[in-house]
């Protein structure tokens, strides 16, 4: 079933409306974050040519459970440029440095990272060892595995119909973030171009590296995954995801969210956010090393 969203702007603003606004330093300028809730720290890092809005869907609830951080990563949405030349080293830097403004240098944190978000949140926890209380990877790149081929996607760039951009955002939602195409509807559309037309740090070559992987061989902090069972950028080598991170962590919690494609904290909300809970509350369902 389609689920309808009438006018996104008023959706984004509305839940904008409702953080804590705050700023770190970052280059020249500011890295921007944002806060709901109380409770536990629980730190969202998004996605390449993302935003904080990556996990529109998911903040309202978590936010009842936890003190849910989503700032907007260095590059990407309202943060500034980091300083040249940056790797997934030099971002999990920025964002530790940050992230003691924000919650204090002696507070513990959970760490999920979407996509692009997790290879900084892995170098995050290579820093702040002592103080992540798990690191959750949602669709993480940055392992060194082969990526599933996301053929067909178009360059809305060359475009100056806005209807044409339209119809390109929407075909490459469907080939690349969501395996539902119920579910790309008028928020996902506006969310995609919005953060795609401001996103100018090229997350793409260091997704393909296996910067992730290095990162999680220096640190021991609990580790669990969570991927779409459809997810593009993995394809038919789910299994070999699994066996790496497994490798790293014997007793990993990994866990597949049927039907869902790459994005999943848009696509199916709900079980993402049962399923993330869960890792996140019990401490024997996230592994350390053995």
């Amino acid at each position: 079933m389609r689920h309808v969203v009438h006018d996104p702007i008023t959706v984004v603003e509305g839940i904008d409306a409702s953080a804590m606004h705050q700023s770190t330093p970052c280059g020249d300028g500011s890295m921007i974050w944002r806060v709901w809730g109380s409770g536990t720290p629980l730190l969202l890092l998004h996605g390449g040519h993302g935003s904080w809005t990556h996990w529109i869907r998911v903040i309202p609830q978590l936010s009842q459970r936890f003190r849910v951080i989503a700032p907007d990563l260095p590059g990407l949405g309202e943060s500034a440029m980091p300083p040249e030349p940056y790797s997934g080293e030099s971002l999990g830097a920025i964002v530790a440095s940050g992230l003691d403004e924000i919650v204090g240098r002696a507070s513990a944190f959970s760490v999920v990272g979407f996509s692009f978000g997790g290879i900084v949140g892995g170098h995050l926890a290579a820093l702040r060892e002592e103080r992540v209380r798990s690191l959750v990877l949602v669709g993480s790149g940055g392992l060194g595995l082969p990526r599933g081929q996301a053929l067909g996607l178009r360059n809305w760039r060359t475009l100056r119909d806005p209807e044409q951009r339209l119809a390109a955002h929407r075909h490459n939602l469907g080939i690349l973030m969501i395996h539902d195409a119920a579910k790309v509807d008028e928020l996902a559309l506006y969310l995609q171009s919005e953060n795609t037309r401001r996103a100018r740090l090229k997350s793409r070559p260091i997704a393909f590296t296996d910067t992730l992987r290095r990162a999680l061989t220096l640190t021991g902090v609990p580790l669990a995954g969570i991927w779409g069972e459809c997810d593009a950028t993995v394809g038919s080598r789910m299994a070999e995801y699994e066996a790496l991170l497994r490798s790293l962590r014997p007793s990993l919690e990994f866990r597949i969210i049927e039907g869902a494609g790459h994005w999943v904290p848009y696509e199916s909300p709900q079980p993402f956010v049962t399923t993330l809970s869960s890792l996140v509350e019990a401490d024997t369902a996230i592994s350390k090393v053995s």
